[in-house]
């Protein structure tokens, strides 16, 4: 499922989660970050309260004991739901009867990670969740190899968040952060070195004297990490001083400004991500990218900059997400590498060739690498066979009516495509109708095997591939039966009309 920040992908979840629970199965959720997989706890334990649901949670914030007693409750089945980070994926978590996992902000885990969730069971159900999807899961996705679902709309009363990239100045930061805090909100300030953490929670005393300020990082001991965010989320702090560690699924409603300095040190899905972090309600959000002096970026942060920019509106996670496969490339389905080079033959056939052999697997037969691809039926009728320019002007259309056409598999579907060009053409002119004959021929001519139909004036040859699809005595009843249907070598009947 791909939706974009807070469009609700954890509801989706939770309520599959129940659909399994109730049909007897263990549910896993798998979550990046710590934080994340404490909130989804929270989360579940109130949702499925009034229900014999037992849930427990895997992560460094539960106590040695706790988790013993959660790994013996997955492994005998009296756990239903279990929430963790990467300790999910440990050797020695068994499941017993393990029927869904949720990978929540699926783009941050490798694929190694992925690959051993697969290997957990093969009869798991898997659902992913993610707004900027990485290239590797984007392709497959396009490619047909997993299905894939886009949530694209907002909640309602969403505002899109205003986004601004600025230079770093004391000036700037105070004006965002007073401009929250008068209205009562709070503020996110990203200050990604935790060795340095400390000096910019100085200089932010100084500057905003009237702010109270909490540090969060990876590198605190869990309780206190706990603690601060829990008083964050009950307002005791309204400027919370972090690191990325807030990059995912951290859910404040009434944190509406996010300032990131070093703006141009992130990527575009995790810029994207944490400009997710504030707008989670119907205030009007604003994020800040701070960044040191503007002529001196690298040409990617540039240009990752100003997609950012761009993609204020909601829902604009998947676009994102495609602009990334563009730069990068799309990954390898069966190996590990994320860019796979399939410049050297061109996506379009890459997907063909990809969809052929689903195809014949799904079908049930062996994929036959070999056979050329498109091995389409050769047909001439001599005769012009085309769109005509004076008829249709436009080059692009005309290429593209070609492509739908040869691409049709159907009958009906080329009838459509007849009737949308003589809907915006008028009637069909001669080499019109010739075009839309050949490919009916085509389409006709598939079934049998035919390789090659060649209709001169008084002779047509029709040849077929070697052991094509038909039964040979219906072909011998029709040379006997037609003084004008010959056989011409093994595989070619020839008609002389």
């Amino acid at each position: 499922v791909c939706g974009d920040v807070g469009f609700g992908k954890t509801e989706v979840a939770l309520r599959a989660a129940f659909v399994a629970v109730t049909g007897g199965k263990q549910v896993a959720i798998l979550a990046p970050t710590t934080l994340l997989a404490e909130q989804h706890y929270q989360n579940i334990a109130d949702r499925f309260g009034k229900w014999p649901v037992k849930v427990a949670e895997l992560s460094r914030f539960r106590s040695a004991k706790e988790v013993k007693a959660a790994m013996e409750g997955i492994a005998d089945g009296t756990i239903d739901i279990v929430v963790g980070t990467h300790k999910l994926l440990s050797a020695d978590v068994k499941f017993k009867r393990l029927g869904l996992l949720v990978i929540d902000e699926e783009h941050r885990f490798g694929v190694r990670h992925k690959e051993a969730i697969k290997a957990l069971r093969a009869d798991v159900d898997v659902l992913t969740l993610t707004a900027t999807p990485i290239p590797r899961t984007l392709g497959m996705a396009l490619e047909g190899l997993r299905d894939l679902s886009v949530i694209a709309t907002a909640p309602q009363r969403r505002l899109a968040i205003k986004t601004f990239v600025r230079n770093e100045s004391s000036g700037t930061i105070r004006e965002a952060v007073l401009r929250e805090l008068k209205r009562g909100g709070q503020v996110y300030f990203l200050h990604n070195e935790v060795e340095t953490i400390e000096n910019r929670r100085q200089k932010l005393e100084e500057i905003l004297p009237e702010a109270r300020i909490a540090v969060a990082h990876g590198q605190m001991p869990e309780r206190e990490l706990e603690r601060v965010m829990r008083d964050f989320v009950a307002q005791r702090f309204n400027l919370l001083l972090c690191s990325t560690i807030i990059e995912t699924g951290i859910d404040v409603p009434t944190a509406n400004t996010i300032v990131i300095a070093r703006a141009d040190r992130f990527g575009l899905a995790q810029l994207h991500q944490l400009r997710g972090r504030v707008g989670r309600s119907h205030h009007q959000a604003y994020a800040y990218l701070l960044v040191p002096e503007m002529q001196s970026l690298t040409k990617q942060a540039t240009q990752r900059l100003e997609a950012i920019q761009q993609m204020e509106e909601l829902g604009s996670g998947f676009y994102l997400a495609m602009h990334d496969l563009e730069i990068r490339g799309a990954g390898e389905v069966l190996g590990e590498n994320q860019s796979g080079n399939m410049m050297e033959i061109g996506f379009q056939l890459y997907n063909e060739m990809l969809a052929e052999a689903v195809r014949s697997l799904k079908a049930g037969r062996e994929p036959d690498l070999l056979a050329p691809m498109q091995a389409a039926t050769d047909i001439n009728l001599h005769a012009p066979a085309l769109l005509p320019h004076d008829y249709c002007g436009d080059v692009h259309l005309r290429l593209s009516f070609y492509k739908k056409l040869a691409t049709a598999r159907t009958g009906e579907q080329i009838d459509a495509l007849v009737e949308e060009i003589v809907d915006r053409f008028g009637k069909l002119p001669a080499p019109a109708q010739t075009l839309i004959d050949v490919h009916r021929l085509r389409v006709l001519s598939a079934p049998y095997g035919v390789q090659k139909v060649d209709a001169a004036p008084g002779v047509i040859s029709i040849a077929f591939k070697p052991n094509p699809p038909i039964d040979p005595m219906a072909i011998i009843h029709l040379i006997q039966k037609n003084r004008h249907i010959k056989l011409a070598g093994n595989d070619k009947l020839r008609i002389e009309r």
